[in-house]
């Protein structure tokens, strides 16, 4: 009989982390914990242009505008700048991979390539809608299926 060997390549997933409520923290840090809490940005990581450009993307949406990888990236560096960070990995390459990391989460659509929040949607609902009703949903059903197979 043939041994039937699964892949050990995940169709998908997702890291979830809690923490403490948002109290009056400003809004790039408010950005970063979510970053943090959507395994978007690992603990103690200094590499954290994520958060620069997912609060671009947010400020373009909530004026019901399209951004361009380009104008990410200016924003980004302007961001970085005003808050005395760092301007390492604001490369154009590497914006561009954190806008794919936010598409693959469903929080940024990509239209005639020009990004926006997903119809411009509320964040909030975007995570109940497509992240946690259906992407999570998937990924639980499939590990009860693999609970009940080593029964």
């Amino acid at each position: 009989m043939p041994k039937i060997i699964a892949k050990d390549v995940p169709l998908s997933e997702i890291t979830l982390r809690r923490y403490e409520k948002p109290y009056a923290m400003p809004r790039r840090e408010a950005i970063r914990k979510l970053c943090l809490s959507l395994g978007l940005l690992q603990p103690g990581d200094s590499r954290d242009v994520i958060v620069d450009v997912l609060q671009s993307v947010i400020e373009t949406s909530n004026k019901k505008e399209f951004i361009t990888s380009e104008e990410v990236q200016k924003k980004v560096i302007a961001l970085r700048k005003k808050q005395n960070l760092s301007v390492n990995g604001v490369a154009g390459s590497n914006i561009r991979r954190q806008i794919k990391r936010l598409r693959d989460l469903h929080l940024l659509e990509n239209i005639k390539n020009t990004y926006r929040i997903t119809e411009f949607e509320d964040i909030e609902t975007l995570f109940t809608d497509r992240i946690q009703k259906f992407h999570m949903s998937q990924i639980i059903d499939r590990v009860q299926e693999y609970c009940r197979a080593v029964k």
